[in-house]
């Protein structure tokens, strides 16, 4: 794995062999349809404090960050303060079971906004040797908090 093509690419192909379902329906062009997808899609990859490579379209407007910005953001840094050892031992979860559906917790955006996402399915990032290079949400259900 060398660039972030390959690295978005896994995003769809990792959540394919895992959870047995397509991430977007477009198997011609998956970096377009994850960009344009009805859904949140997220990435990030393994440092101690991992941070964001991917947003798609709908991630960016949602979370009110560029990706630019997104970039540069440990992804701890999306969940509220008081959720984030709920987020964290999630995603040991994920780590040893290779993914989880169902999952709900709140989120802040970079403005502050805060909200509760819904349903989301969070999963690792997989080559096909097995290799660790991150993980990856989606959900497409989420609503404002106060």
């Amino acid at each position: 794995m060398t660039g972030n093509i390959e690295k978005i690419a896994l995003i769809a192909a990792s959540f394919e062999r895992l959870t047995g379902n397509r991430l977007v329906d477009s198997v011609d062009d998956v970096i377009a349809a994850m960009w344009d997808a009805p859904r949140v899609i997220l990435a990030h990859g393994t440092e101690t404090d991992p941070v964001f490579f991917y947003g798609n379209k709908m991630a960016l407007n949602l979370f009110e960050i560029s990706h630019e910005e997104l970039q540069c953001m440990p992804s701890r840094l999306s969940a509220e303060t008081l959720d984030q050892d709920a987020r964290k031992r999630s995603l040991e979860q994920v780590s040893r079971d290779g993914f989880t559906a169902g999952y709900s917790g709140v989120r802040v955006s970079s403005t502050g906004k805060r909200f509760r996402i819904e349903q989301a399915v969070v999963w690792n990032l997989l080559d096909e040797e097995g290799r660790m290079h991150g993980q990856a949400a989606t959900f497409d259900r989420w609503s404002p908090l106060p």
